[in-house]
């Protein structure tokens, strides 16, 4: 059985400021978090294999947090075509049922990227495809898309569901099993609340 905790990666903008396939470096309100959240995180490098999406601000955590990740290109941001840049209200504004169509169906690619329901099956497919040493335990640092991606996939939620899921900058979860049988463990809190 495995133990795969995912990290959130600290912020390289405002919440409200998150851009789709943000390759933005962290800011200094993410450095500082990163800091303030180390001792509940640091503990999770004595993990026997760590990896890390392979946005500069994933990277950055998971080396900040000593974990020397490798990176992984299925940890990917989900592709999101021409939108790749945008804000969610940026893309609203230029193309408003396109955005709609987005949202509610997960099989849509009005941006010419990856459909939602892809990128969930990317996400799980690394998942189920961990080393098949029985007690391995895992770290990945990734985009907070990417952790929503993995619970969806883990809990064999309807897609619908990464809508309602809110993974903060600097939250960790844990999920235990194997390739197709996951469950969501809960362990307790790893990081400091963060602010938007």
């Amino acid at each position: 059985m495995h133990r795969v905790t995912f990290v959130a990666a600290a912020r390289s903008s405002s919440l409200l400021a998150e851009r789709f396939e943000d390759d933005r470096p962290l800011d200094q309100a993410g450095w500082e978090e990163v800091q303030r959240a180390a001792a509940g995180l640091v503990p999770l490098a004595a993990a026997e294999l760590r990896y890390c999406s392979p946005t500069p601000r994933s990277r950055a955590t998971g080396d900040a947090l000593g974990y020397a990740p490798l990176v992984q290109l299925a940890l990917r941001d989900c592709d999101m075509g021409r939108w790749r840049g945008f804000t969610l209200g940026e893309a609203m504004a230029r193309e408003p049922e396109a955005v709609d169509a987005w949202l509610a169906d997960p099989r849509s690619t009005p941006h010419g990227g990856e459909c939602l329901l892809s990128f969930i099956a990317r996400v799980g497919s690394w998942l189920d495809t961990r080393p098949a040493d029985e007690g391995g335990t895992l770290v990945a640092v990734a985009e907070p898309s990417v952790v929503r991606a993995a619970l969806v996939y883990a809990l064999k939620a309807p897609p619908s569901t990464y809508w309602n899921i809110d993974v903060r900058p600097l939250s960790a979860i844990t999920v235990t099993g194997r390739a197709g049988r996951w469950n969501l463990r809960f362990d307790g809190m790893f990081s400091q609340p963060t602010r938007a």
